[in-house]
């Protein structure tokens, strides 16, 4: 079971084994791993290695993913460097983030107020995505866009901060 999530995550990397985005996302899934052990014998020993595993994830590849966060299947960390989980976020199945994202708290005052990302969403590059926001299936958030604001399926979101828009149906024409 464990292997065949391991194998389903590395489906969406083009580098395979290569990929940082890859290696960040295995150390959370073994730190969420722990969860499964009662015993406290057998989750503190797990929970220290993970702690050292996910502080060398920030060190080496510029990537933390709070180990309480909910992430589904293939999620798929396009570029590493500076990309920020909330450890209450919840990010569907196959969503993609691109280098320099926040997936965090908007405030001081509330910090556990995290984003709720659904499936199939892309996170351009430099996207922030704050408070506690709801993204529908089928979105893409836009390079740099601030979101603080709910986006409903099947929409795009651009700016600062982020105006929402439904995405085209409209098809452009093939140049000969």
């Amino acid at each position: 079971m464990v292997l065949d999530s391991i194998l389903d995550d590395l489906k969406g990397y083009r580098e395979g084994l290569l990929a940082q985005g890859f290696w960040a996302l295995q150390v959370y899934r073994f730190g969420h791993l722990r969860y499964r052990f009662k015993t406290k014998l057998i989750r503190i020993p797990l929970g220290l290695l993970h702690i050292v595993l996910s502080k060398l994830c920030e060190i080496l590849f510029g990537i933390s993913i709070g180990v309480s966060a909910q992430i589904g299947r293939r999620l798929v960390i396009e570029h590493f460097g500076s990309i920020i989980v909330h450890g209450r976020a919840v990010i569907g199945d196959d969503c993609m983030i691109r280098q320099g994202v926040t997936i965090g708290n908007r405030r001081s005052d509330t910090p556990f107020d995290a984003p709720v990302i659904g499936s199939r969403v892309a996170i351009g590059a430099g996207a922030k995505i704050l408070g506690h926001v709801i993204i529908g299936d089928d979105v893409d958030i836009g390079a740099n866009a601030v979101v603080i604001c709910d986006v409903p399926a099947n929409h795009i979101a651009v700016g600062v901060p982020a105006i929402v828009k439904p995405k085209s149906t409209k098809k452009l024409p093939l140049n000969d």
